[in-house]
């Protein structure tokens, strides 16, 4: 952890338009090392173990743009376990420190949420058409896999942010599917 009065922690899927905890500032951020993927089955927020979801998770290489909200020493505390009773359900992610570039301030370390390989749940690299099935299908406590994917790409738009691989499969989701006779 590093050694600081405030921490920053690093929005790049549902946190960037469902931040659920309060922050004194956020600032546009970039993470690199790491890039954002549809890898984790969700089978709570987005699905079910039986029509299980897909949602986003780090993956090593690359770099990935997103947002980045800075808590106070004082509140860390809670917000940590909040976003730990949040994004560890299934222990589908890893919780980490990475090197970022924080806005204006420059480089820094914020906390995110890396996919976790040796989870069951982690997904891996699936194509465009099945990614898109997946989320098409997927349903959970928290609403259906199309609106996390539509709202993490309007609010990525919103920033001014592509991510060409989610345009991709939002895409591919919102084609009708043919009709079987």
């Amino acid at each position: 952890m590093p050694e600081c009065e405030d921490f920053w922690v690093f929005g790049y899927g549902s946190l960037l338009w469902n931040t659920g905890f309060s922050y004194d500032a956020v600032a546009a951020a970039h993470v690199f090392g790491y890039h954002r993927a549809l890898c984790v089955y969700s089978h709570v927020y987005r699905g079910s173990r039986e029509r299980p979801g897909l949602v986003a998770g780090l993956l090593p290489g690359g770099s990935c743009r997103g947002l980045a909200y800075r808590v106070n020493a004082s509140s860390w505390d809670e917000v940590r376990a909040y976003l730990h009773e949040r994004e560890m359900i299934y222990d589908v992610y890893i919780p980490k420190w990475v090197n970022a570039r924080i806005g204006a301030r420059g480089p820094g370390k914020v906390y995110t949420f890396a996919a976790n390989p040796k989870n069951p749940q982690y997904a891996g690299r699936l194509d465009v058409i099945e990614t898109a099935q997946i989320i098409r299908d997927g349903h959970g406590t928290s609403g259906s896999g199309i609106d996390y994917l539509a709202n993490t790409v309007a609010r990525l738009a919103e920033l001014g942010i592509r991510d060409r691989t989610l345009e991709q499969v939002l895409a591919a989701v919102l084609m009708p599917t043919p009709v079987k006779e």
